[in-house]
């Protein structure tokens, strides 16, 4: 229900902002509007204000909207009221009003992420936790535990920072060498300087985690294999597992961190294991082999219960380590700007945001990047939903993103999209004439086919996706 709620709250909002904009400038520019309909299909509800000429309402399905305007390519139009028709206009007029649209949620999304910069954004300090020998990382002299200040002169205030920065410099053309100049400082403040060289990137590795291959990993403190809870009537709780164990051996193996747990429980579905615990004083000796200064050592056997996950059994006890959570909160930090910086920050995202997105598209379609990146309504259903649990900063993060994801879209020159009848009246003012009838029709026809494809494409990486998980 969360993730229903969120979803439909979301698209509600930009839609009614995308078509406020097309609304507000078709007013100033002296167009009748007849309908502002959020959703497409059967109207459900419908409401007319006093001395309003437009009728508002609410539509079936909820995955768009529309303006419907006086026009005489649709109707016929009195010849009192031609002076209103949307088709009457003079060109500029009507490429503002096409363009007004997006830009209503460029705005939405600058006005979003402006109070988030004020408000402070929560983000993870950049912190380099292991580099991999033989990755660019290890090549360019970084170490674990150095903070990565800048790239290419450019502050890094947090880990999803550097995330985008090191995208966006991904994606740009490749000039046979592509080197980044990266400041850090070491453990102890000392200044450091790296120059991290990225061409062995390749189109495919941007599907996934790059920075793996880069060799950049988050710093994490490390959880140790003490258990710190267990779930009723599970196997661990079973088999006398209890909180505050500390988990030494697994089948003999030593067992230095909680992943190093996980990973072996996960191995042995169904198989029964043997776990050396430590067990701190009032302990019981079932199948002690010994105390010593308050604790026990005990032999514990576990038959991990097989779950599927991905499509791929795998072993679970029902059990989560005691986390340190002063060290976690300690990887946490907040980024915020005073009003103006804020205003120049959200200006910069959204542009760099929207750049982004054009140049992934352009990748998509000469077969660069891979057409995994493309997503449909399930996948923005669920990270609605995710956001919204998360609280109101992930959630407003997620809107301003989708935002700028619908303006980039509807610029498209594709037909039936607002950027398709930006292309004709663009077209029209330059040859000085309307385009013809014929022009429309097929760029309609054009418009459908393309549309459809994006649309099946998205819906079957959504499949996909929850399919395999």
């Amino acid at each position: 229900m969360i993730t229903l709620l969120a979803f439909v709250v979301a698209i509600a909002l930009l839609v009614v902002f995308h078509e406020l904009g097309h609304y507000w400038v078709a007013r100033r520019c002296g167009v009748k509007v007849l309908r502002f309909s959020l959703g497409f299909g059967k109207v459900i509800y419908r409401k007319r204000f006093a001395r309003s000429e437009t009728e508002w309402v609410i539509s079936a399905i909820p995955l768009g909207g529309y303006v419907k305007m006086l026009d005489e390519r649709e109707e016929a139009v009195a010849p009192e009221e031609l002076q209103y028709a949307f088709n009457r206009k003079p060109v500029l007029q009507r490429i503002a009003i096409v363009v007004a649209g997006p830009l209503a949620n460029f705005l939405l999304a600058i006005l979003l992420y402006w109070g988030l910069f004020i408000h402070g954004l929560p983000g993870l300090k950049p912190v380099l936790g292991d580099v991999p020998q033989g990755t660019p990382a290890a090549l360019a002299q970084m170490q674990s535990g150095e903070t990565i200040l800048s790239i290419n002169g450019e502050p890094i205030p947090s880990w999803q920072e550097l995330h985008w920065m090191l995208l966006r410099l991904a994606l740009k053309q490749r000039d046979g060498k592509r080197e980044i100049s990266i400041e850090t400082k070491s453990d102890s403040g000392s200044p450091l300087l790296h120059t991290l060289d990225m061409s062995g990137l390749e189109a495919k590795d941007l599907d996934g985690d790059f920075l793996d291959k880069l060799g950049l990993h988050l710093y994490q403190p490390v959880v140790l294999p003490i258990i710190g809870s267990v779930t009723a009537d599970s196997v661990a709780q079973r088999a006398g597992l209890r909180e505050g164990d500390h988990i030494l051996r697994a089948n003999g193996a030593t067992m230095p961190r909680w992943m190093d747990v996980v990973e072996v429980i996960r191995a042995h579905p169904e198989q029964a294991m043997k776990l050396d615990v430590e067990r701190g004083e009032g302990g019981r000796m079932e199948g002690g082999r010994g105390e010593s200064g308050g604790t026990s050592t005990l032999t514990i056997t576990v038959t991990p219960q097989a779950v599927v996950e991905s499509g791929k059994t795998v072993g679970k006890i029902g059990a989560g380590p005691k986390v340190d959570e002063a060290a976690w909160q300690a990887m946490f930090t907040e980024v915020s700007y005073g009003p103006l910086e804020a205003l120049t920050q959200s200006l910069r995202k959204t542009w760099e945001t929207s750049a982004l997105s054009l140049e992934m598209m352009g990748k998509m379609v000469i077969g660069e990047v891979s057409m995994k990146n493309l997503s449909g309504p399930i996948t923005i259903a669920d990270y609605a939903g995710q956001s919204a649990k998360m609280g109101g900063v992930a959630y407003l993060s997620f809107l301003a993103l989708i935002s700028i994801s619908l303006g980039v879209l509807n610029l498209l020159p594709i037909p039936l999209l607002d950027g398709g009848h930006l292309l004709y009246y663009v077209a029209e003012w330059i040859k000085g004439s309307a385009v013809s009838d014929l022009a429309w029709e097929i760029g309609q026809k054009i418009g459908i086919a393309l549309l459809g494809t994006l649309m099946i494409f998205a819906i079957y990486n959504d499949i996909n996706r929850f399919v395999s998980g």
